[in-house]
This record gives structure tokens, sequence and C-alpha cells, in this order.
């Protein structure tokens, strides 16, 4: 896959910056070539913008929704996940390098979904989830299963105490692991790993939080919205020495967003709040954490998907209410303009990473809540 095509002139490979084609006599601008790649065709060449790739030739091991996914090195990893009701859960994790090519490294220690991911350092970290069909406290994990550059695995300290629907991102040399469900109840705590995964307990989050959604910009690790929140619109902050703060409140209270960086910006798109109220909104913070409101997206969904490949932002997949599972991605640049792709996507509770030159988007739940093994794919063209 190129993001660049090239002409020989003279001997010379020449970069392409605009292409035509003459049609009944008149010269057409080419927006999009395409080239066969095993009996599909694959878009090679746009002059810069995201793009729908396929779908991955080979897809998750396991059909699951609920699962986690992260990078470290070359690798893109998805872990854990099971059925919609708890009463199937998996350990297996895939790896897909640069390439697309899929491997599956060794599994996680427990079996769990609704669990978080992150990456600090050289370790891509696997923590809580929840471990059997009932919103126990015996059934809430405080499992962390670390994968080195080269896919080991390890087991640093657990969590402070089990948790599942929680998040997680990484701040200057922390990753950071927050609130999250206990039971029935939900959790203040947060806890951090250095990059010799050191655990360390900074301040609590101010209220508990479930179904949030996290990223970080700048020098600011931001956890944003939630199930159970105090208001549903908090937006707890912590900086590269784990100090907390706050930023100002998500213009809409919801929970089940995407959230992802891009440029100077960390973005938290749809969700659904009180009465299953499904949104279209955005807030964008950037490395001030000044909030902003850029164009909403072009439909209402929630419990979605995000990633960043290259200088864009893609959120794909969740659903439009409890009845429409399709939905088209929508893509921000680093100035925030917004545009929709046309692909369609039924992909309810997926898990979202990049690797190379491809954002993933895998797993998740149909229309019908059965889990799929499809990983889809999105390039810089």
């Amino acid at each position: 896959m190129a993001k660049k095509a090239y002409i020989g002139v003279d001997g010379k490979a020449r970069k392409i910056k605009k292409g035509y084609i003459g049609v009944d006599g008149v010269a057409r601008k080419i927006k999009k070539a395409y080239i066969g790649i095993g009996g599909v065709a694959r878009p090679f060449w746009s002059g810069g913008e995201v793009v729908y790739y396929g779908t991955t030739t080979n897809g998750l091991t396991t059909a699951r929704g609920n699962l986690a996914a992260t990078t470290v090195g070359n690798y893109a990893l998805f872990g854990g996940g099971g059925d919609n009701a708890g009463s199937v859960l998996y350990t297996e994790v895939n790896a897909y390098n640069a390439s697309l090519t899929r491997s599956t490294p060794t599994a996680l220690s427990k079996k769990r979904m609704e669990l978080a991911a992150t990456t600090v350092g050289n370790y891509a970290l696997f923590g809580g989830g929840i471990i059997g069909s009932s919103a126990t406290t015996a059934n809430s994990s405080a499992v962390v299963d670390a994968y080195n550059a080269s896919l080991t695995r390890s087991t640093p300290t657990a969590l402070y105490n089990g948790r599942y629907r929680l998040n997680a991102t990484t701040v200057g040399n922390y990753a950071l692991f927050g609130g999250g469900d206990y039971g029935s109840s939900s959790v203040y705590t947060v806890d951090a790993y250095n990059t010799s995964l050191t655990r360390s307990t900074p301040t609590k989050f101010s209220g508990y939080k479930s179904c949030y959604a996290a990223t970080t910009v700048g020098d600011y690790a931001l956890f944003a919205g939630g199930d159970n929140s105090l208001t549903w619109t908090d937006v707890y902050v912590y900086n590269t020495s784990l100090t907390l703060s706050s930023a100002k409140d998500l213009t809409v209270g919801r929970y089940h967003m995407g959230a992802t960086t891009v440029g100077n910006y960390a973005l938290f798109g749809g969700g659904y709040g009180s009465a299953d109220t499904y949104y279209r909104t955005v807030n964008a913070y950037d490395t001030s954490l000044t909030r902003s409101s850029p164009t909403a997206m072009a439909q209402q969904k929630a419990r979605l998907s995000a990633a960043t490949v290259g200088e864009f932002a893609v959120f794909s997949g969740g659903r439009q209410n409890t009845s429409n599972y399709s939905t088209k991605p929508d893509v921000y640049d680093t100035s925030l303009t917004r545009t929709t792709l046309s692909n369609e996507v039924v992909q309810d509770r997926a898990a979202a990473t990049t690797v190379g030159k491809y954002a993933l988007f895998g797993g998740g739940f149909s229309a019908t809540d059965t889990r799929i093994s499809t990983v889809y794919a999105y390039t810089v063209a």
C-alpha cells in the first residue's frame, strides 16, 4: 500500500501530485486509484485522505466483542472479550504486524471481557475485566497482563482492586487505569504503571466513573463522561506528574463514547445519555485543555470505537439506536475538519488501535448481538 504514487519521466521517478485521465476528450482529475490484490480492489492513491482499505485477510481467531486493543512495537494487539452476556469469555490475543499478517501470541492469563488496554514504554498492558456473567465483586478482575515488543507475556502487580468497564490511557511515563465497576458499584480508584511496570496509586477520581472514554493530548491524560458519573459531563485530567485536575465539562453528558487524539486535539465523539438518547456530538480539547465543539458526526451513534492513522482520527462502528447498528465512519483531520466515508459498518463494541499505515477495528457484535471476528482496516492513501 503506497501513500505516494510515482511515474517514470526521462528515466527518473517523479512524484504524482495530481493525476488526470482523458474522458470524452476532457482531462478529468483522478481522485482515487486502486490496485488488484488477491482479487480485491485495494485503494492505492488518493492524494492524502483516509480511505476504507477493507477487511484483513485473517480476522480474529475467535469472534468476540467487549475486547480491548493497543499497540506495542510493530504489533497491534486485540485481547480478551466475550459474548454479550458474559457467559462466554476468552483469553485469546491476536497480533497484526504492519503488513496485516496475523499471529497468536501467548493468551491472557485469565479469561475476561470489558477490560482496558494501553501501552507504556515497551509494554502493552491489558488490565481488569469481568470474569463471569454476574456483576459481583468476585467476578471483578484485577489482573494485568503485559506484552513486550517481542510479544512475550508477563504479569505485573495487579490493580488495586478488581474492576471492569474501566478505561486506560498513557501520559508521560505512566499507563493509567481509572474507575470502572466493582460488582454493582463504581469506583474512584486509579492505578499507574511506569515503564518498569511498577504500580502506584495516584489521587483518585473526584467522582466514580464507568463506561467513560479516555485519551491523551500533550501533557494531559483526559477521562471524560461515563455512566454513574456525578454529572456524566466530568472530565478528569492527570498531567505527567500524575497531579489530578479537571477540564471544562463535556457539552453533553454521555457515556460509551469513542475517543482518540489527532494532532493537538483530544476528541470525544458520540455516546448516549439519559433515556438512551444517542448523540452526534464531538468535543475537542487542545494541549491547553481549551474545549471546542467541531462539526458533529454525520449520524448519532454510541458504543463506537476510535483510532488515529497518520493525521486523521477515525470513528467507526457503534449503533445509531437500539435497532439500527449500521453506521458510516467519520474522519477528523488535524484542523478538525470532518469527512464521512461511504462504507457501511455493523460493528458494536469493537476495539481499535493503529499499526503502521493502518487503523484497525476488530471484533464486536452484529445487529443481533452475534459475536463477529471481522477486522476492518483504514489507511491514508
